[in-house]
C-alpha cells in the first residue's frame, strides 16, 4: 500500500474505532477483554491504540473506570457513563445515516470505471 493510502485508511479508521469501542462498553470491560471482543468482530485494535483512546474517552466523561482487585491481578474496568451512552446512541444514529448516504453514492460505482 502506498503511504498516502495508508494515511487515508488510518484516518478513515480512527473515527470508526471510537464508535466500535463505545459500542462494547455497555457492559464493563477491561483492556484485554475489549481487544478480544473487537477481534471477534473482525476489528483489530492494537493495545497502543486502545489505552490512549480509553483514557481520552474517560477524560471526555464518556466512560468511567474502576479497579477490580478481587483477583490476583488487578484489572481496570471501563464502562459507558450515562452521558457516554447518550453520546454513543447519537453517534450510532449519525453513523448509520452517513453510511447509508455514502453507500448510496458508492453503490453505482464500478471498480473498473477508474482503470
Amino acid at each position: 500500500m502506498s503511504n498516502l493510502l495508508n494515511s487515508l485508511t488510518t484516518e478513515l479508521r480512527r473515527g470508526t474505532l471510537t464508535l466500535a469501542v463505545l459500542s462494547q462498553l455497555r457492559t464493563p470491560q477491561y483492556g484485554y477483554s475489549l481487544v478480544q471482543l473487537m477481534e471477534e468482530s473482525g476489528i483489530n485494535i492494537d493495545q497502543s491504540t486502545l489505552y490512549p483512546l480509553l483514557r481520552r474517552l474517560e477524560k471526555q466523561e464518556l466512560v468511567t473506570s474502576s479497579w477490580d482487585t478481587s483477583e490476583s491481578r488487578p484489572r481496570k474496568y471501563y464502562v459507558l457513563s450515562e452521558y457516554g451512552l447518550e453520546i454513543f446512541l447519537q453517534l450510532k444514529k449519525e453513523w448509520i445515516k452517513n453510511s447509508e448516504e455514502l453507500y448510496g453514492l458508492l453503490k453505482g460505482e464500478k471498480e473498473d470505471e477508474f482503470n
